[in-house]
């Protein structure tokens, strides 16, 4: 999966609403525009600080925690239904998960980025990988080990890269994740697309569930190239999410904003900001005027 940090509610916004308060309500007699200074802030603010609050709901939250937890419990009772409905003469069954921000939580990298003031690129991330840092997702190693224990093989299904493997592996094995081998680990070799990866576990298995935070985890169909035909595909295999698919929330990065670029990831941080605002659905009064309030 590839990597940015980004978050739908900039820091320029926050800014700008912070200014809003007052110790008594005006209403101005025109539009008032973000004041000067703001806008200068918002224009020379590192594009990745955008992603720093989206950073801390998944570290600090307590809904992040509750929904981590509630895609895992999710994912026992669909598991559960699985296994009631088993034939003596079925395949073994299987649970495939993906790991970055659906098992191990890799945000102290977006941290570190955030401090740094920097973004994405493969070097540090391959650095932070073999450091094996990672913490698990709330609910994530006790639902697996219960898969583990009621018989069912469990897949890591990852695009992090093969000369990340070993590291991976290390990770999954500290935090106490079953089953965390080299035959069970599979990452990137030539391709994002994990549709041959998932082929190769269907070849001896049934898969009972697919969790992931990304909709490219679950099926390529998903991988579309606007945000409406993502949404269309979203709706046509909509029986499946909560049954098949397990989606793990997870706001700083995702093909979702690669959309909102037509796919230039390497467009400017000044391309990308004028990009994310004319995605906004943004309220415009009618009368042009807007109270300031309290």
């Amino acid at each position: 999966m590839r990597r940015a940090f980004s978050l739908t509610t900039s820091a320029a916004l926050l800014l700008a609403l912070a200014g809003c308060a007052s110790s008594g309500t005006q209403t101005p007699t025109a539009p008032a525009p973000r004041p000067a200074p703001l806008q200068k802030a918002a224009a020379q603010a590192p594009l990745s600080d955008q992603a720093m609050l989206a950073t801390l709901w998944i570290q600090r939250s307590a809904e992040f925690h509750a929904l981590s937890l509630q895609a895992f419990n999710v994912a026992h009772d669909r598991l559960n239904l699985a296994l009631a409905r088993r034939h003596a003469q079925d395949k073994p069954l299987a649970v495939v998960v993906d790991v970055d921000d659906t098992v191990l939580d890799t945000t102290s990298y977006g941290g570190w980025a955030l401090r740094e003031g920097r973004t994405y690129d493969s070097q540090s991330w391959a650095d932070w990988v073999d450091d094996a840092v990672s913490t698990a997702s709330p609910g994530a190693v006790e639902f697996l080990n219960y898969a583990h224990a009621s018989g069912v093989d469990v897949y890591y299904i990852t695009n992090r890269k093969a000369a990340g493997k070993q590291a991976t592996i290390a990770n999954l094995a500290a935090l106490g994740f079953p089953q965390a081998n080299a035959e069970h680990v599979m990452p990137r070799t030539d391709s994002s697309d994990k549709t041959a990866r998932r082929a190769r576990v269907t070849q001896e298995h049934d898969i009972a569930l697919l969790m992931g935070d990304n909709l490219g985890d679950f099926d390529q169909a998903f991988q579309q190239s606007t945000t409406r035909a993502r949404n269309a595909e979203v709706a046509r295999q909509a029986d499946q999410f909560g049954r098949r698919f397990v989606l793990l929330p997870n706001p700083t990065y995702g093909e979702w904003e690669g959309v909102l670029y037509d796919g230039n990831w390497s467009a400017s941080e000044r391309e990308k900001r004028a990009m994310r605002d004319a995605a906004l659905n943004a309220w415009q009064p009618e009368s042009g005027t807007v109270s300031l309030g309290k």
